[in-house]
């Protein structure tokens, strides 16, 4: 069957660091906020540097597979 660890945590990063619904970096008023579920460009531009660096790291260097079946 297919490999599904790359499914499964693109999917997982990409809701844990959605810009304003766990924390916000920058934030509008601070450099971090947390829970206040507003972005804006920088915001968005910050989380999706450090999205592409952990499924870098998460794929590349660790190699995470999951198989079902």
């Amino acid at each position: 069957m297919g490999d599904w660890g790359p499914i499964f945590v693109a999917t997982v990063l990409f809701v844990l660091l959605s810009p304003g619904l766990l924390f916000q970096l920058p934030g509008r008023g601070r450099m971090v906020e947390f829970g206040n579920f507003q972005t804006s460009g920088a915001s968005i531009f910050v989380h999706s540097i450090i999205f592409f660096a952990l499924i870098s790291i998460l794929f590349i260097a660790v190699g995470v597979h999951v198989y079902f079946g």
